[in-house]
Order: structure tokens, then C-alpha cells, then sequence
């Protein structure tokens, strides 16, 4: 029986075990999270069609705008990506979502990421 040894080999199959459950639909579209060193990124995603609908990062212009920088590892920096993201989903008719924390455990980012998603509007 093979250890595994790495965190990023354990969070993908956290992953895998998630991905297994969570699906999008147009009516519930997924909601998946991408957290980096230096960045953060999200995308609300019809898997029945294979189209990301709406996405948003901490590589986005407008995260730059609000923000001042580009690119940020703070869970300040995830909530403002959190506001985008609702923000956008919301011009598109998108209120309920499916989460997919993308193996990552839910905590610190990922925890406030979703607790800014729900304070702006958006039902998981």
C-alpha cells in the first residue's frame, strides 16, 4: 500500500472524491475554487455542456481596480474575489450554485470565500 506523501497528492484525491458527488447543472451550475500561492480563482461551471459561465481572480482587472494590486494570498483578497464573482453571477441570473472546494479543506480562504459568496446572494 502506497503512502502518499505530498499535500498536493492528498487534496487531489480529496478532489476526486468530491468531483465524484458534485455536478453542474444549467439550473445549478458548479461553483469551483482554485487556491495558488500567489493567487485565487473561481469559476461558476455547466458541466453538461463543459462551458465556464462566469469566472473571476485575483488576476482580474477589475480585482486590481478594487484592490489597488495584483495578485494577493489574504483571505480579504479571496472575499473580494467572492464580491466578483457574486456580482457577476447574479448580472447572468445565476443564484443557486453547487460548491466545489476542489479538494482544498474548508477552511481560511475556501471558508470565507463561500461565507462572502452567501452574504452577497448566491444559494448553495
Amino acid at each position: 500500500m502506497a503512502k502518499l506523501k505530498t499535500r498536493r497528492e492528498k487534496r487531489l484525491r480529496r478532489h476526486k472524491r468530491i468531483r465524484k458527488k458534485v455536478f453542474g447543472t444549467p439550473e445549478r451550475p458548479r461553483l469551483c475554487v482554485y487556491r495558488s500561492l500567489n493567487h485565487f480563482y473561481a469559476q461558476i461551471i455547466d458541466d453538461t455542456i463543459g462551458h465556464t459561465l462566469v469566472s473571476a481572480s485575483t488576476l482580474d482587472p477589475e480585482f486590481e481596480k478594487i484592490t489597488g494590486k495584483r495578485g494577493g494570498k489574504s483571505i480579504k483578497d479571496a472575499e473580494v474575489v467572492a464580491e466578483i464573482i457574486s456580482r457577476r453571477a447574479l448580472e447572468r441570473g445565476i443564484k443557486k450554485v453547487v460548491f466545489d472546494r476542489g479538494g482544498f479543506k474548508y477552511h481560511g480562504k475556501i471558508k470565507a470565500f463561500a461565507d462572502k459568496c452567501r452574504e452577497m446572494g448566491l444559494e448553495f
